[in-house]
């Protein structure tokens, strides 16, 4: 890696510098589905660089996304033309929505003959992945090509990360150009002391403080560091809402439990705390109206935050940005030990009972007895989401993954390449009946690649987070709720994986462990009572 970033003076071709960067950048997998525009970028693919084919854009990018998140290094995608990137669109937004470093690339037509609106080119190409990409560019010479991809790169890599993408003319890559070298970024920012003395003095002085923790906790490898510093400020822990990640050891003494995502409820959960720290976090992520008490002056409230966006929307209270590990170990340093009484976290519910139908709550529990240590969980199932919270406690760092943005068919390619970058662990993909209809194909790459990946289907014949809500809306006979007549085993069994059906709660056990110790890819489908699941407790 060159130390003064300057390029070298022997051209190659746009396609030798690409993958030279790539390699410089440590990225050894790319993921896509193949076009006739990206024909000249994957002629004589190279052997160090593993091309992972999905069978549809919405799955590349789910699979690079989750293959990101477990590497911690951007996922490269490579997709067709403006009809692929418009396939890929809602997990292109998922991955902005979850801070995921991709660098997306898409073919174009050829530039002699753009001007006559050619079969599958794309008008202003640029254009169409905004605003859910940092960067966004069709360069205006087949020679920038790398260093556009170099710039994508690193402007996906910086805090906040998040998806780049780059449209490349067919004829591009063959064209000379210099070489581009690879370069240092930093990517670490560091708090303004002055405010973390602020924060340290507010948590010494308070009477019952709460840390509430967000995935950036988790994306920035600190959870280690945030445990440590819950416990020396003696505060209480909670979960942001629809936090994608798991911050905090969830079976901790100091564990309160998951913040909701109405105004009314996360209010009256942290009515008692004087100061409320949000760390790794927007304050706060609602999904429904109401009125928010949090924000009426009762509690002080800090916030640190990698993302500048975040701390500018943020209502109320004092916001510092930095990144993760930085201001924490700052933090800690500057907490002196309280005096305070350790909180009292959440108490767990005793298990529950086995019964047929099958309970969902009595799944929870029994898949959380039946995953190996070490291994990672992608989830995707909304209306199950209380009970998961309940029944199956993550153990913190790098254990769990769902999707920041509420949109359906990321989990289960976002499993395959999590498996595909943890090989020597399980990944365990939880997923509902109706979310694993819309990447049903990322199947067929697992069961190819003989990844150690176990799905369970939670089949309740229908979309069960819309059942709920349209009994909180108190709406009735709404169209496209039910699903029945969707056999999971044969869809899976037809795609190469092994797959059993369990109907009964005598029969879970046996086929969860089999499914966690399978050679390959596993699909465990599990029929589940039909009754609808409370999301909201109270309506606000």
């Amino acid at each position: 890696m060159a130390k003064n970033g300057k390029t070298g003076s022997k051209s190659v071709t746009v396609k030798q510098a690409t993958l030279d960067l790539l390699r410089a950048f440590g990225i050894t997998k790319v993921f896509g589905n193949p076009g006739s525009t990206e024909l000249p970028f994957l002629s004589d693919w190279p052997d160090d660089i593993d091309y992972v084919l999905a069978l549809q854009e919405a799955s590349a990018v789910g699979m690079a996304d989750g293959y990101a998140q477990a590497t911690r290094n951007a996922g490269f995608v490579n997709l067709h033309s403006a009809a692929g990137v418009g396939n890929a669109l809602g997990n292109i937004y998922t991955a902005h929505r979850n801070q995921t470093p991709l660098v997306i690339t898409a073919g174009q037509q050829a530039r002699s003959i753009l001007p006559l609106q050619a079969f599958l080119y794309a008008e202003r190409a640029s254009e169409f992945p905004r605003p859910y990409v940092k960067y966004s560019v069709e360069p205006a010479r087949p020679e920038d090509v790398p260093a556009a991809i170099a710039r994508a790169y690193y402007t996906a890599m910086q805090p906040p990360c998040g998806p780049t993408f780059v449209s490349i003319p067919i004829d591009d890559w063959t064209h000379a150009t210099p070489p581009v070298e690879a370069r240092r970024v930093s990517r670490e920012i560091g708090p303004e002391l002055d405010a973390m003395k602020a924060l340290a003095a507010a948590l010494a002085i308070a009477k019952h403080p709460a840390l509430v923790v967000g995935p950036g906790v988790d994306r920035a490898g600190a959870v280690d560091l945030m445990v440590r510093v819950a416990e020396k400020a003696k505060a209480s822990v909670w979960v942001s809402p629809f936090s994608a990640r798991c911050s905090f050891p969830e079976r901790h003494p100091q564990f309160a439990g998951f913040l909701h995502a109405s105004p009314a409820q996360l209010s009256d959960a942290l009515r008692e705390h004087d100061l409320v720290v949000v760390i790794g976090a927007p304050v706060f992520t609602f999904h429904v109206e109401g009125h928010a008490a949090i924000f009426d002056g009762g509690a002080t409230i800090f916030q640190i935050t990698d993302d500048p966006d975040a701390a500018a929307v943020t209502p109320s209270g004092t916001s510092i940005i930095a990144t993760m590990k930085p201001a924490l170990t700052a933090l800690l340093d500057l907490l002196p030990e309280s005096q305070r009484a350790a909180p009292k976290g959440r108490t767990l519910p005793p298990a529950p009972q086995a019964a047929d139908p099958l309970p969902v709550e009595f799944l929870l529990h029994a898949l959380s007895q039946a995953m190996p240590e070490g291994a990672s969980l992608v989830e995707e199932v909304p209306s199950h989401r209380p009970a998961m919270q309940k029944f199956l406690p993550m153990p913190g760092q790098d254990s769990f993954y769902t999707m920041s943005s509420g949109g359906l068919g990321y989990s289960l390619p976002a499993a395959v390449g999590m498996a595909l970058g943890k090989p020597k662990q399980r990944t365990v993909c939880l997923i509902g009946d109706g979310s694993a209809m819309y990447s049903i194909q990322a199947l067929w790459t697992a069961a190819q690649r003989k990844l150690p990946l176990t799905i369970v289907v939670i089949n309740n014949s229908g979309y069960g987070a819309m059942r709920s809500f349209s009994q909180v809306m108190q709406v009735r006979n709404v169209p496209g709720l039910e699903l029945p007549g969707i056999d999971f085993v044969r869809l899976a069994e037809g795609m190469g994986c092994h797959a059993v059906r369990v109907s009964k709660a005598a029969e879970l056990g046996a086929a969860l462990k089999r499914g966690m110790t399978f050679e390959g890819t596993s699909l465990v489908e599990v029929v589940v009572d039909s009754a609808v699941p409370v999301l909201y407790g109270q309506k606000h």
